[in-house]
């Protein structure tokens, strides 16, 4: 087991690496010069800007530029944005909020996707069944940013039950409708993948022989059968982290939510290249963590994917 940890952690070095890099080029190798687009249209002094750019190692070739950043990021000392914040500031700022976000939608999307996918699966080609399929069908196909008006406009304004908006200090409650609208796609996802695997599993030869040897449809369906149907299960939630916080920045503008997605596109509008660079370098470390994660409950859950080199 723990060389099966070792390779995988092996594996998303050069991941981390590569993305960071392609992040870092888009923003500081394209033509544009991002310290004087910090002044829009006044003309400052050439030795102010040549102090900003020997500051933010500007000055610097572009690969230095990147290597110092990778070595800013693995030590957390970020340094400060164009404006003088402390860039670790903003990011302890704005992505509590979002992981609290991503976590209920994943919460949500994960209990009522394998709830509704296993009944759906055990009771294939019925009335629940082609219900689930055809709902789930109609989630994916309709965007997340329209699903997000639509209960806004009817569960926040029309009903009133809840406030429409979030606002600077997100609680519990005021964020489970956005964390619905984030876990509805992903939800209709899951529900499928654990209905098409409930299904083909409880035709395999293992849940007939189970139940032959007397064990009792729970325990068949709960031990054998859904057990080997979250594998693919797993590798979706395991992918779909990263699209959580990444899909939070459309639901976190409907919402109105201090977030990730408000803070970034305000520095890409702003031209805060160091603070665009540093919160996508921690949306990748999430995403290659996570897919660790994953890689990990493989093992427990089918121990000889460990011995697969």
């Amino acid at each position: 087991m723990l060389r099966y940890f070792l390779r995988r952690l092996l594996q998303i070095i050069p991941v981390f690496i590569g993305a960071t890099f392609l992040v870092y080029f888009l923003v500081f190798a394209l033509p544009g010069d991002p310290i004087a687009n910090l002044f829009g249209d006044r003309q400052p002094s050439p030795a102010v800007i040549n102090s900003l750019r020997e500051q933010y190692n500007l000055d610097k070739p572009f690969i230095i530029q990147y290597l110092l950043f990778l070595r800013n990021i693995l030590t957390f000392n970020l340094g400060p944005d164009f404006t003088g914040r402390p860039i670790a500031e903003i990011l302890a700022q704005v992505y509590p909020v979002t992981a609290q976000l991503a976590i209920m939608a994943l919460v949500i999307e994960t209990i009522f996707g394998i709830f509704f996918g296993l009944i759906a699966g055990l009771r294939k080609g019925k009335f629940f069944d082609a219900t689930a399929l055809v709902a789930s069908l109609f989630v994916i196909a309709v965007p997340t940013f329209v699903i997000g008006f639509v209960l806004q406009l009817v569960i926040g304004l029309q009903l009133g039950w809840v406030r429409p908006t979030v606002g600077p200090n997100p609680t519990f409650s005021s964020l489970l409708l956005p964390a619905i609208v984030l876990a509805a796609g992903s939800f209709a996802y899951i529900l499928r993948l654990t209905r098409a695997s409930v299904s083909e599993g409880m035709n395999e030869d293992y849940v007939r022989t189970a139940t032959a040897k007397g064990l009792s449809r729970p325990r068949v369906v709960t031990v054998h059968v859904l057990r080997n149907s979250l594998i693919p299960v797993v590798t979706f939630i395991g992918a779909d982290i990263g699209n959580l916080m990444g899909g939070a920045i459309v639901t976190e503008g409907i919402f109105n939510i201090s977030g990730v997605g408000q803070k970034l596109y305000a520095s890409i509008l702003n031209g805060q290249g160091a603070t665009v660079v540093s919160i996508v370098a921690v949306l990748v470390l999430v995403f290659v963590i996570a897919n660790l994660v994953v890689d990990l409950l493989y093992a427990v859950l089918d121990p000889r994917i460990r011995y697969v080199k």
